[in-house]
C-alpha cells in the first residue's frame, strides 16, 4: 500500500513539473524566434507564432499536454 502511494504521489509531482516547463518552453521559443526571424520563412514564422501562441492559451486552460504538443511542433518547426 505504501508503494502505491507513493508512486501516485511522484506521479503527480511529475505531473506539476511538465506544467510548470510550459512557461519556459514559450521562452526558449520567443528567443529563438527573435534571432531566427531573419532565417525563417514568413509562412514558418507566422505557424511558430500561432503554435505558440496556442500553446500558452492551453496552459493557461489548464491543458498541459495540449500545450506541450503545440510548443514542441514550434520548436520542430524552429530547430530547438
Amino acid at each position: 500500500m505504501k508503494k502505491l502511494l507513493l508512486t501516485l504521489g511522484l506521479a503527480a509531482c511529475a505531473g506539476l513539473a511538465w506544467a510548470h516547463n510550459c512557461p519556459n518552453e514559450m521562452k526558449a521559443i520567443d528567443a529563438k524566434l527573435a534571432a531566427a526571424d531573419a532565417k525563417l520563412s514568413e509562412a514558418d514564422a507566422a505557424k511558430v507564432k500561432q503554435l505558440r501562441a496556442e500553446g500558452e492559451a492551453a496552459h493557461k486552460a489548464g491543458k498541459h499536454d495540449e500545450s506541450m504538443k503545440k510548443l514542441g511542433e514550434a520548436k520542430t518547426i524552429l530547430g530547438i
